[in-house]
């Protein structure tokens, strides 16, 4: 065979069905409605190059180098290599993800663009499938659907959300749940196949898939792979999959093969000409699975000599060679253009706030992990608290455990937060995803997630007040029952709004666990009640115990429990009494409730609650605010 393959078969575009005008949709004549009526001819990429400074030696590590390809309408480009050859960074490359920082062009239809402009049309499909565990698969993809397309009617949403359900074969999974401990759910070809649907469902003209057959089986792969493939021809796509190892019928189904070792390119073209180009030099065993042999071929993590490398390099260079005759260099290139074909639908702060919200009030009654698992602990401790303090007298002796039982049940609060920290781990990490595919901003995240947490936890504190507030026998006042589930409302909200901070700071679980256990720790010790603040360490009181939201609740708590109340000293012989606490009652064997306050040194005014209220909200609406920056940053890192 002659060492001069062409390359430029690649850019005869396969016979696709031509795009649709949503606007002039016949509905009832069935017609698709997946895409806009613009369309996407070809996608190409010339001497993309990235380089990164090491830590340890300041020196600059190439991840690529000079790799250029293109792909057409209808084609699937497979990127095939070792690990850590760069696959991944390429796809990042062309997602135009902010935190990779390249040389050379990316064009579309021959016009160069940003990576703003190739965010607005393509999706990301990342290689750990992202989705809420509290949702199905008929739900996912709504919600999705209303994300990415604002000004839809309802009719060509169902039209086309009906067309990608039955496209990627999830009709029987409909009604099933992403994930759950007690339910049926999805399996992990499953899952991928959500994925992909949520991603088709935001009508990308291109879409880049990092390992879409990572996790299944040789039958599974192939599978997802030809609803991917049977997609891309009928309406046109352009799909660029990494893919490790595929088997030999998976990787049929691609049109083009880029293979890549070390950040550099050594081979791209049709897949029908991968064999025979590597077979002139190489002898490819008749039952091995080419993509196997090429991978082992090109690997150089292993070898421990430098033989196995200059082989590669040899390659490399022989490819670079036969690519430099043969592909042609486009060098007229217009810049800083505005794509015509690029999604101009825009979703409102408040549109997102509103689906967002729907999203949230769905996961929250039916994920356990959200609120019911939280409400029921929080039920079930308020009985053990209610027994354990039961009916406490109004004497002397119960002054201590009374006061123990408010700290007590105010740090419980705020411990049980942590317990938050999986559900929002899971919605910060969806929210990563689907602002790289520019559905949403953080703002609405935030917002929503704000509102659907006020009426449970509104419900949390209640349940827990009815069940301890009477059974503890605190003071006996309906108003002073408001007030302190009130208090347990603010500690629970300031408690998830820190969780809400250290999840957007460290979006792991375990170190999340770890950072929210050590601030609790940090709160109960400065808070005033274990070490009084009036003698607290200067540092310590003026470093942390100001902005404790524990503080607050807890003196809050006290006030309301101590500002009316009377409690009886103890009694001697002779008639004479005990009194802890001097009061101006002591003669009469009594002790009023505002000595023990002075004695705490808490303020007891009219208006000391309402300020205290005020530092509290405050100190919430800086973990938001805070929090907010956080993802903000963290989105911009992608």
């Amino acid at each position: 065979m002659s060492s001069r393959l062409s390359l430029n078969n690649t850019n005869k575009s396969p016979s696709v069905s031509p795009p649709l005008n949503v606007s002039s949709l016949n509905l009832e004549a069935g017609h698709s409605v997946l895409f806009e009526n613009k369309t996407i001819s070809k996608l190409q990429w010339t001497n993309i190059s990235v380089s990164v400074r090491a830590r340890k030696n300041h020196e600059r590590a190439q991840l690529l180098k000079s790799c250029s390809a293109q792909v057409v309408a209808g084609n699937l480009l497979a990127l095939m290599g070792p690990s850590g050859s760069g696959k991944t960074t390429l796809l990042n490359v062309l997602a135009g993800r902010s935190h990779i920082t390249f040389k050379g062009t990316i064009e579309v239809n021959d016009q160069e663009v940003s990576g703003t402009m190739i965010r607005r049309i393509s999706s990301f499909v990342q290689q750990a499938d992202t989705h809420l565990g509290g949702l199905t698969v008929e739900e996912s993809i709504y919600f999705t659907s209303c994300l990415a397309n604002p000004s839809m009617t309802k009719d060509e949403m169902k039209l086309r959300n009906d067309e990608v359900i039955e496209a990627l074969g999830l009709r029987a999974q409909l009604k099933t749940l992403v994930s759950s401990p007690f339910r049926k759910s999805l399996s992990g070809g499953q899952m991928r196949r959500l994925s992909l649907a949520t991603a088709l469902i935001t009508g990308p003209k291109i879409l880049l898939l990092d390992e879409p057959t990572s996790g299944l089986d040789s039958a599974a792969s192939f599978e997802v792979m030809s609803f991917i493939s049977r997609f891309a021809k009928r309406y046109g796509l352009i799909v660029i999959a990494s893919i490790h190892q595929p088997s030999t019928s998976t990787l049929e189904l691609f049109d083009s093969v880029m293979l890549i070792s070390g950040g550099q390119t050594c081979y791209f073209g049709p897949r029908t000409n991968l064999v025979p180009y590597f077979s002139r030099s190489h002898l490819i065993p008749l039952y091995c699975n080419p993509a196997e042999f090429l991978l082992e071929l090109v690997n150089i993590d292993f070898c421990s000599d430098g033989k196995k490398a200059q082989e590669v390099e040899a390659i490399v260079r022989e490819w670079q060679i036969l690519a430099d005759r043969e592909v042609v260099s486009h060098t007229d290139r217009r810049r800083g253009l505005t794509l015509p074909f690029a999604k101009t639908n825009k979703v409102s702060t408040s549109y997102a706030f509103w689906i967002l919200l729907r999203r949230n009030v769905v996961k929250s009654y039916r994920d356990p992990l959200v609120y019911g698992s939280r409400a029921a602990m929080n039920i079930a401790l308020a009985f053990v608290i209610g027994t354990v303090w039961l009916r406490l007298p109004y004497e002397q002796s119960s002054i201590q455990p009374t006061i123990n039982c408010l700290f007590f049940s105010s740090a419980f609060m705020g411990l049980m937060a942590v317990a938050y920290a999986p559900a929002i781990i899971e919605d910060i990490k969806l929210l990563q995803t689907e602002h790289a595919n520019r559905l949403y901003t953080p703002l609405p995240f935030m917002i929503a997630n704000l509102a659907i947490g006020v009426p449970w936890l509104v419900m949390v504190a209640l349940s827990f007040s009815i069940a301890t507030y009477w059974l503890t026998g605190l003071f006996n006042d309906s108003a002073a029952f408001g007030v302190f589930t009130m208090w347990l409302f603010v500690d629970l909200l300031a408690a998830e709004s820190m969780i809400v901070l250290v999840a957007a700071i460290v979006p792991h679980f375990i170190t999340a666990l770890a950072l929210a256990s050590f601030a609790n720790g940090l709160w109960l010790a400065v808070g005033g009640f274990l070490v009084p603040k009036n003698i607290l360490n200067v540092f310590w009181r003026y470093a942390f115990h100001y902005i404790d939201f524990q503080t607050y609740v807890f003196q809050g708590m006290m006030v309301n429990q101590f500002r009316k109340s009377i409690y009886r000293c103890s009694d001697l012989k002779d008639g004479q009494h005990f009194c802890m606490f001097p009061s101006d009652l002591a003669a009469e064997g009594k002790i009023e409730g505002t000595a023990i306050l002075d004695a705490y040194g808490y303020d007891y005014g009219p208006n000391t609650w309402a300020k205290w209220l005020g530092l509290s909200l405050a100190i919430v609406l800086m973990h938001r605010v805070v929090g907010l920056g956080m993802l903000y940053w963290r989105v911009r890192q992608l």
